[in-house]
C-alpha cells in the first residue's frame, strides 16, 4: 500500500470516528430522552445558575421551546453523523482514483466537521455556557464536554483538509 493511500484511508477513518460518535450521541438522546431533555430544560431555563445573576433575562422558560431546542439538537446531531457517512462512503468509492477526484469526495466531510463545531462550539460553548450561563451551574454544567468534543473535532478537521503527500519527491499531490 502507498503512502498516499494510507493518507487517503486515515482521513476516511478520522472522518467514520466523528460520524460514528455523532451517531451515538444521537442515538444517546433519543433513547434516553427524557435525562437529556432534563439538561436542555434546565440549562434553557437557567435555574441552577448562581443566585442572583444579572443574566435571569436570558431565561426561557417555555416547555414547548425547550422541546423545540432539543429536537433542533438532536436533528443536528443525526445530521452529523449521516454527512460524515455520505463522506466515508464517497471517499471510499474513490480511493483508487486520481487524488483530485477522492479531494473532490471529501466535501461532505467538511459539511460534517463545519456542522459539528457549529453545534457543540457555537451551540453548547458560546449559546449554552455563555448566553445561558451554563457554566455556573453545578449540574448541568457542559461546558468542558463541549469544548472537548469541539478540541477533537477542530483537530480531525485540520489533519482532514492537509494535503496528501508524496514524501518521495517532497512535492504536494493534492
Amino acid at each position: 500500500m502507498t503512502e498516499q493511500k494510507v493518507q487517503k484511508y486515515l482521513k476516511i477513518f478520522v472522518v467514520f470516528l466523528f460520524a460514528t460518535f455523532a451517531l451515538f450521541v444521537f442515538i444517546g438522546n433519543l433513547m434516553d430522552f427524557d435525562s437529556n431533555y432534563e439538561f436542555v430544560k434546565h440549562v434553557l431555563s437557567m435555574d441552577t445558575t448562581f443566585p442572583g445573576n444579572k443574566l435571569m433575562w436570558r431565561s426561557i422558560n417555555n416547555k414547548s421551546l425547550w422541546l423545540i431546542a432539543y429536537w433542533i439538537l438532536i436533528l443536528i446531531e443525526g445530521i452529523v453523523a449521516l454527512l460524515g457517512y455520505v463522506s466515508v462512503y464517497k471517499m471510499l468509492k474513490n480511493i483508487n482514483n486520481s487524488l483530485e477526484e477522492f479531494s473532490n469526495a471529501k466535501v461532505f466531510g467538511y459539511y460534517m466537521f463545519g456542522l459539528a463545531l457549529a453545534l457543540w462550539y457555537g451551540g453548547f460553548a458560546i449559546l449554552g455556557s455563555e448566553w445561558f450561563a451554563m457554566w455556573q451551574s453545578k449540574d448541568w454544567n457542559g461546558k468542558q464536554t463541549a469544548m472537548d468534543i469541539t478540541e477533537v473535532a477542530l483537530a480531525f478537521l485540520i489533519f482532514y483538509a492537509l494535503p496528501i503527500f508524496n514524501n518521495k519527491s517532497h512535492t504536494k499531490n493534492e
